[in-house]
């Protein structure tokens, strides 16, 4: 008998879904079935990623930055009464997959309404607070709220310092349902000589992401060296273009990346928690620019470059000659331990009466 275990990362940029990836290969390499489910271009790369197993479509939260970083907050309250029917509509088909696809197990990375009562149901997440500003402890408040409707929470990073996270992964008292993974990634070091001088990956939603590019694009000739360039964009088919010293590429592969980030000297990306988990793993030099208005990145990059991991600048600062900061920083060292997946997994052992 088939042990079905669904497995729902939101669709906000890629990072939810790529740090899902280790997960899945590990509920396959433990004789689970995963089922996969997402919208938009997170279901697209895990479609790319695992075309062998079934995948579900979930209503789209519809989250959109604005061109402004500085009205994020205010948009996103906008946004809520949509984002909440998106949720509703998320526990009904949850409810019918339950029966439809004889789930053992619920895994949810950061999807609210992914869980049912009497499906042991897991919830990723590094937040377990929220920043949202001079609304941080209502925000963080509804999020925990939402977190104890799950029977456990899984949290990619270490539960002691130095970790990765900080004050968003790590609350001021240990709860019982809350385990800590280690940081997560997909990626493995490989040891092979240098092709590139500089990796540029983009990430995360429109237009953000766009206005990124373009702003680097027209700064990119100012770069002495070869360049890599991953624009962060799904779609059908993989482009490759070469203009002068610069290789651009609308998406790779995780086979391609990694291959990407080890062959590449240094690193130009955003501070997101999944790119943050990646570079420790593969112990790549990076200079980080957070998204602007996205108080979680912006938290992280200024986090880490305090403690002397990665150095980081606002996107409105950045010029390619900043990155001779990089010279100043040493490759980035956090000792982890082998993830012992058999021993979370034992928690979709226990029966549930549907």
């Amino acid at each position: 008998m088939e042990k079905n275990v669904l497995v729902a990362p939101l669709n906000w940029g890629l990072g939810h879904a790529t740090r899902c990836i280790p997960i899945i290969r590990a509920l396959v390499q433990n004789q689970y079935t995963p089922i996969l489910a997402s919208d938009g271009e997170a279901l697209a790369l895990l479609r790319k990623e695992f075309p062998t197993l079934k995948t579900l479509e979930l209503p789209s939260y519809e989250i959109e930055y604005p061109k402004d970083g500085q009205d994020f907050k205010w948009k996103m309250l906008r946004h809520l009464p949509k984002m909440y029917e998106a949720i509703l509509e998320e526990k009904k088909i949850v409810k019918q997959w339950v029966k439809e696809h004889n789930l053992v197990g619920i895994i949810s990375d950061n999807r609210l309404g992914v869980y049912h009562k009497k499906v042991q149901s897991v919830f990723i997440t590094h937040q377990l607070n929220v920043l949202s500003g001079n609304t941080t402890w209502f925000s963080s408040q509804l999020h925990q709220r939402i977190i104890k409707k799950f029977d456990e929470c899984w949290v990619p990073d270490l539960e002691e310092k130095p970790n990765l996270s900080g004050k968003l992964g790590h609350l001021k008292k240990s709860q019982p349902h809350i385990k800590y993974l280690g940081p997560l990634s997909r990626l493995e070091q490989k040891e092979v000589p240098p092709q590139y001088d500089l990796m540029v990956i983009l990430s995360g939603p429109e237009p953000q992401r766009s206005m990124f590019e373009h702003r680097l694009r027209d700064q990119i000739d100012t770069f002495q060296g070869k360049v890599i360039f991953v624009c962060g964009k799904m779609a059908l088919q993989q482009s490759k273009i070469q203009i002068e010293h610069v290789t651009f590429y609308n998406f790779m592969t995780s086979e391609q990346l990694e291959q990407a980030y080890n062959q590449s000297k240094i690193v130009l990306c955003r501070s997101g928690y999944t790119t943050i988990m990646d570079l420790v793993k593969l112990r790549k030099k990076a200079f980080l620019i957070p998204t602007p208005g996205q108080f979680e990145q912006e938290y992280l990059a200024k986090r880490l470059k305090k403690h002397g991991v990665f150095p980081s600048c606002k996107q409105e600062d950045f010029s390619f000659d900043k990155l001779l900061e990089l010279d100043l920083y040493q490759k980035p060292t956090f000792l982890t331990e082998p993830i012992h997946w058999k021993q979370l997994f034992c928690l979709f052992e226990r029966e549930g009466e549907l």
